[in-house]
Parts: C-alpha cells; structure tokens; sequence
C-alpha cells in the first residue's frame, strides 16, 4: 500500500464541518471537504516544504476531530480489547491515535494532485453506519478505490476505517497488532508504540 494514498484518503476529513446526520449529507459532505482540503493543501506546499511540522498540525487540528479513535482501536485489539485494563485501554486509544497522526502526515507529503472520482451511495437513508466511496485515477493504471467507513456518534459521522483498494487499515493493524501481542503482552505493545511515537518526535 502507498503511503501517500492513506494520506489521500484522509484528505477528505481535514477541515472543521460537521457531519449531519444523514446517509445524503456524508457523501455530501465528503466531496466538499475533500475539494477545499486539496487546494488548502496546494495553497500551503512551499511552506510545507520549507516546515514539515505544518502536516503534523493540520492533522491534529482537522483530521483529529473527525474520527472515533476509540472504536478503532476496539476493533484494532479485538478479543484482547476485552482483556485489556481500563488504564491499558485508554493508554491504547492514545498511541494508537498518535501512531495514525504520524502516518497521516507523512502520508499527506507525498500528495501530486491525482484526481478523484466520487462513485454514487449504496446504502439504506437512515443508516447508522455507511460506506462513501471513490476512486483514485493513476497515470497509465487502473483506478484505485479509496472507501470511507463512518458511523453516527453524538448527532455527527465520524470516521472509524478506511478501505484502500480492498485493505482495511483497521484490519492491517489488527493482524500485525494480534501477532506482537501472542508473542509479548498488551502492555509490550503498547511500550513499544509509545517509544516510537516520542522518537519520531525528536
């Protein structure tokens, strides 16, 4: 999986607008945070260039708000989300959250203007939970499909995966997460990501 195509993906949940209710107002939505997001991105690159950092921030600030880090990191852990302590699994959802921002951003550098085609909803009005989905064109290739998975959480739809040419990111974790924790411990794991999170902030 390219990096810079989870950055991609991400784009469309970078600026500050709330995600009404409804199956109609999520693909709504997506096409035009996705578009304002892109030219701020474009607006911004030689400053970007000259200060990474500014990718880290636009994450934290936009990106951040818009997802449900706790439902994916519940479904990131699976059956040892329930063997987990309280203070592990507050611990988890943190560095987990910070292992995302990191991957956000550096994914986000990468972006050179492909373009995006947005697929019509399939889905029930009314939903709880619903797919967007699109795709992205790639010079002399096939599209690649980049889906959004969100679900209703206090009136707004956040985001809790996303599926990039048939991979989830959420199941791509849990996979490697479960392997390291058969072969060390929940509390292993998470040690280990808190390291690499205060490295990379070095």
């Amino acid at each position: 999986m390219r990096k810079w195509l989870l950055g991609l993906g991400l784009l469309f949940f970078c600026f500050g607008v709330a995600f009404a209710a409804s199956t109609e107002s999520a693909q709504e939505i997506v096409i035009a945070t996705s578009e304002r997001t892109i030219a701020k991105i474009k607006s911004q690159r030689d400053l970007i260039k000259k200060n990474p950092g500014l990718l880290n921030e636009l994450v934290n600030e936009y990106v951040v708000p818009r997802f449900d880090f706790e439902r994916s990191a519940r479904w990131v852990l699976g059956k040892y989300w329930r063997k987990a302590t309280a203070a592990q699994k507050k611990q988890f959802v943190i560095e987990f959250r910070n292992l995302l921002v990191r991957t956000y951003a550096t994914s986000l550098s990468e972006y050179s203007d492909q373009k995006i085609n947005y697929l019509p909803f399939r889905g029930k009005v009314g939903a709880k939970e619903v797919t967007v989905r699109s795709e992205v064109e790639q010079a002399g290739g096939f599209p690649i499909p980049i889906d959004y998975r969100l679900h209703q959480k206090n009136g707004e739809w956040k985001v809790f995966d996303v599926v990039i040419d048939d991979i989830s990111l959420i199941a791509n974790y849990r996979t490697s997460f479960a392997r390291e924790i058969r072969k060390t411990s929940i509390e292993a794991l998470i040690k280990r990501l808190a390291a690499r999170n205060t490295e990379s902030k070095t």
